[in-house]
Formats: structure tokens, C-alpha cells, sequence
């Protein structure tokens, strides 16, 4: 169950127009009177709200009963606008580049406009949601008062392009994807799409181990199919295309008054923030994240221990859960170092 918000004559960074752009998003809990209990959840990679809802519950650090939780699902996920549901001129393969801050500037207005929210407790999310978070932060640093990115960073890097063009590549080249007019799903390019991801989503150490038992599967190939491929088939491929290149385009220093500057865009972060990167994250290593908090006033890098890489901030792992979960907390009940304005 979810909403839907939309935003008529959106405005796009590369110059097409949405009529209108639709935001898939859904609450958790109440706003309380003074507007000041919000917190910000943005979703990953072909993920969407439901996906975020381990970490969200009753005696969790996101309590519904305490926080007003949004949860905004990205663009191309094929809830909020996507290639699979939005009309022509923009339908599938036709469907317009979609940024990380063409999202955060649709959520800005649902935030604002919509539910008159000035001022959020947290911003958070994993992977593309942490992407998100630091544009959060770049973009309206008087606003977020907080910041949690874990399994993720403030821009992708050459490498984790390199990972994104042999996703790509794996859909495009399937010849029932026919340039994205494809009359049937492209099946052959999505499983190929899928056991790429299995080499990169959990660490060398998690199949030396075979961790892949912890959640219920017999063999490697059954876990390839029943996890991997399971998570993928059903999803379409023009969506997966369109939050491939959201994601390969991602960099904070891209936002208005930063011309680039990497150090400047992190910089202008007043948000105390706690990046969690994973130990063993083969995209999103630790050591990007320590090169770029560096630069944050109120930042600090905590490392999640273990051998689960990315999928450390799916929630599937009880020990990475509540290694998350503490860091928010924490981070709640922290003081904001962001100024509340005269009024």
C-alpha cells in the first residue's frame, strides 16, 4: 500500500519534461504538532518500500510510534514514475534521464508542500539510498539535521561504473530486448543481468563460507536462482536501465554552486552525519567513504564488520541489522549541530 504524489510540468536536470511526475511514497507513524519528528528513508536499486521496512517497527531505532517516517520510492522503480508506466512521449525506452537530484528535488516538494515539513530529524538510506542522503545534505543543509548513508557513498566511482556498464551490458545485448522494444520480457538478458550481481552484491568470503545457507538455500546455483535471480526476473528491464544510469550519474559536486568541487559539495554539509559503510562492500568500499567523510564537518566513517559486502545493509543478516540500527539510534538521540532559524 502507498501514495501517490504528483508533480505537474517536472522539470528534469538534462531538460525533459515529466507531465506529470509521479512520487510513489508511504508513511509510517504520525507527524506530531510541531512538525519536528520527521525522518527521510529513500529506497535502493530496484528495491521500494518494502524494502526499507526491516529497519522501521515498534522498539527499532525508527519507531512509528515516536517518528513520522516517509519512505519515497526512486524514480524508475516502477512505482513513482518509470518506463513501465508512464504514457508516451516518455514511455519505455523513451523514458528521460532521471538524476539522483531530480529525486531529491521531488521529494523536497512532497516534504514541503505536501506534508509542511521544514526541517527533518534524519535523512538515511542504503546503496542508491545513500546516494540520495548525501544529496539530501549537499542540497539542503539547513534542513537535514542528520544524515545515515550506509553502503553507499556521495558519488559513484570509475569502478563502480565499470559494474553498472557490464549490468548493461548483460540486458542490452539479449537480442529479445530489441533497443528496449522488446514485445517480451528480454528473460536471457535479465538472468545474465542477475548472477553478474551475485559476483558483486556479497563478498568473496561469504561463498568461501557458503553463508548462503544462513538463508536457507542447499547449493550455490540454488541460491543464484532462488535469491539472485528471483529478486530480478520480475522486474522490467527499462526500469532497471533507467535507475542504472540515476545511479552511474550520481556526484554530489554536480549541484548548483559547487561547479565539481567534490571537497566543497561535502563541505557544505551541516548535518551531523555517520557513514557505515560494510567491510567487505566490493562497489561501495570503506576506504571510499573515509576518503570522502574526511571533508564532512560533522562527519565520521563507522565500518560494518563481517563478510556480507553490499547486501550488509539488506537486513538479512541479524548482526549487520543491529549494527545499523544502533548507529541510528545513536545518532537520534544525538544534539543536530544544524542552526534552528531566528523565527
Amino acid at each position: 500500500m502507498y501514495e501517490i504524489y504528483e508533480l505537474p510540468s517536472f522539470h528534469l536536470d538534462g531538460g525533459a519534461v515529466l507531465d506529470p511526475a509521479r512520487l510513489a511514497y508511504r508513511t509510517y507513524g504520525e507527524l506530531n504538532a510541531t512538525r519536528t519528528n520527521a525522518v527521510l528513508f529513500p529506497t535502493w536499486f530496484a528495491g521500494d518500500h518494502t524494502s526499507n521496512e526491516w529497519l522501521i517497527g515498534p522498539g527499532k531505532a525508527l519507531d512509528p510510534r515516536k517518528y513520522f517516517i516517509i519512505v519515497p520510492n526512486l524514480f524508475g522503480n516502477g512505482l513513482s514514475s518509470s518506463p513501465s508506466n508512464t504514457p508516451p512521449p516518455h514511455a519505455a525506452a523513451d523514458f528521460p534521464t532521471i538524476t539522483i537530484r531530480d529525486n531529491v528535488r521531488a521529494q523536497h516538494r512532497l516534504v514541503t508542500e505536501h506534508f509542511g515539513i521544514e526541517r527533518l530529524a534524519l535523512v538515511l538510506g542504503c546503496s542508491m539510498g545513500a546516494l540520495q542522503t548525501y544529496q539530501w545534505a549537499v542540497s539542503h543543509p539547513n534542513m537535514v539535521e542528520r544524515a545515515l548513508p550506509y553502503c553507499g557513498s556521495p558519488r559513484t566511482s570509475p569502478h563502480n561504473a565499470v559494474f553498472i556498464e557490464s549490468l548493461r551490458a548483460a540486458l542490452t545485448l539479449d537480442a529479445a530486448f530489441d533497443g528496449g522494444r522488446y514485445q517480451e520480457p528480454p528473460l536471457a538478458g535479465i538472468r545474465a543481468f542477475a548472477r553478474i550481481y551475485a559476483g558483486w552484491g556479497f563478498s568473496q568470503a561469504f561463498y568461501w563460507e557458503e553463508a548462503w545457507r544462513r538463508l536457507g538455500f542447499g547449493s550455490r546455483e540454488e541460491f543464484v536462482i532462488g535469491f539472485w535471480e528471483a529478486n530480478f526476473i520480475g522486474q522490467d528491464a527499462n526500469n532497471l536501465l533507467a535507475m542504472l544510469r540515476t545511479w552511474q550519474d550520481a556526484d554530489v559536486s554536480g549541484t548548483p554552486g559547487h561547479d565539481g568541487d567534490i571537497e566543497a559539495a561535502l563541505g557544505s554539509i551541516q548535518a551531523k552525519l555517520i557513514a557505515l559503510p560494510a567491510e567487505k562492500d566490493l562497489y561501495f568500499p570503506p576506504e571510499d567513504e573515509v576518503r570522502a567523510v574526511r571533508h564532512i564537518p560533522n562527519g565520521e566513517v563507522r565500518v560494518i564488520p563481517g563478510i556480507w559486502g553490499h547486501m550488509s545493509g539488506g537486513g538479512a543478516n541479524p548482526a549487520d541489522a543491529a549494527f545499523i540500527d544502533a548507529a541510528v539510534r545513536e545518532l537520534l538521540a544525538a544534539p543536530s549541530p544544524v542552526a534552528v532559524p531566528a523565527t
